[in-house]
């Protein structure tokens, strides 16, 4: 910024000197043209009034292409990842927003933080500039999105931390085989008395569970690949038996062992964690004013 002051500096003062031998000339014998405005930079979207650039737009799906290419992806297999790519950048966008609105901020301190242990983990300046030329950035747009990229993270952090560790959830059996009438055959041998995890062991199609005598385990809301059975489980008391549930697999019996407030497991965690930032975000979609100005 020094040496463009001083540049113009520079060139007021000689073109001050060149005109110090010329006659004067009424200011009104030949008028000036307005200084013409600068054009605006295009945009792809506004998101509640702010802008995200086309360019920022097109160096983000240039970066997103290239990483697909590296992995020996398809791009025609992705479907319209364009639009993906804007909306991307509109949920991080929404998502810093909102963390401004908590009174958040980010410091360039923090940035300059950031960037400088990127540096230090690609082995160095040299090799960070290497990465920022390979990549489409420039250290200001490294610095803008990692900016908003903090923000946003808080947000993510924020919602997701309402999220409990532990939940209502139920230990259960079941039992599957292809046939509606062995199915009620085998139900009725249970309520005579049958030991159920024997039978399943006996009988089950399902190969996962069939050595453990169809045991599931707990299980949370929204864990088991078929809903059908999950319904079941979370519908009987303990040491209740189910009746004959069909499914797109076949016939199934469900025996809740107990249920009750018990840990999540991790990964039913981070599911819980994530789908609780998807819906926010849906949420936030809803009440935000966003505008496409160039669909990509």
């Amino acid at each position: 910024m020094r040496i463009r002051q001083w540049l113009t500096a520079l060139a007021l003062g000689l073109f001050l000197a060149g005109c110090a031998g010329l006659p004067f000339v009424p200011a009104t014998s030949t008028p000036i043209p307005p200084t013409p405005s600068p054009t605006p930079e295009p945009v792809a979207a506004r998101v509640n009034g702010t802008v995200i650039r086309l360019a920022d737009l097109e160096e983000e799906l240039a970066r997103f292409e290239a990483a697909q290419r590296s992995l020996g992806t398809d791009l025609a297999t992705l479907g319209d990842y364009r639009a993906s790519v804007l909306n991307g950048l509109i949920d991080r966008r929404l998502l810093a927003e909102a963390a401004r609105a908590t009174g958040a901020s980010v410091e360039l301190a923090q940035v300059g933080t950031k960037i400088e242990a990127l540096a230090a983990e690609m082995g160095g300046s040299d090799a960070m500039g290497a990465w920022l030329a390979a990549n489409g950035y420039s250290l200001d747009s490294l610095k803008a999105a990692l900016g908003e990229e903090i923000l946003a993270a808080q947000t993510v952090g924020r919602i997701a931390d309402t999220v409990p560790e532990t939940a209502e959830q139920v230990h259960a059996r079941h039992l599957l085989v292809g046939d509606a009438s062995l199915a009620e055959d085998l139900r009725a041998q249970i309520v005579a008395g049958a030991d159920f995890a024997k039978l399943a062991q006996a009988y089950s199609l399902d190969l996962s569970t069939r050595p453990a005598g169809g045991d599931l385990g707990w299980f949370a809301p929204g864990t088991l690949t078929t809903p059908e059975v999950e319904a079941a489980a979370f519908e009987q008391q303990p040491g209740d038996l189910s009746p004959v549930i069909h499914s797109a697999l076949g016939y199934h019996l469900v025996l809740a062992v107990e249920r009750g407030e018990h840990p999540l497991d991790p990964h039913t965690w981070r599911r819980l964690r994530q789908e609780a930032v998807d819906h926010w975000l849906v949420e936030e979609r809803g009440r935000a004013t966003i505008e496409i100005v160039n669909p990509p």
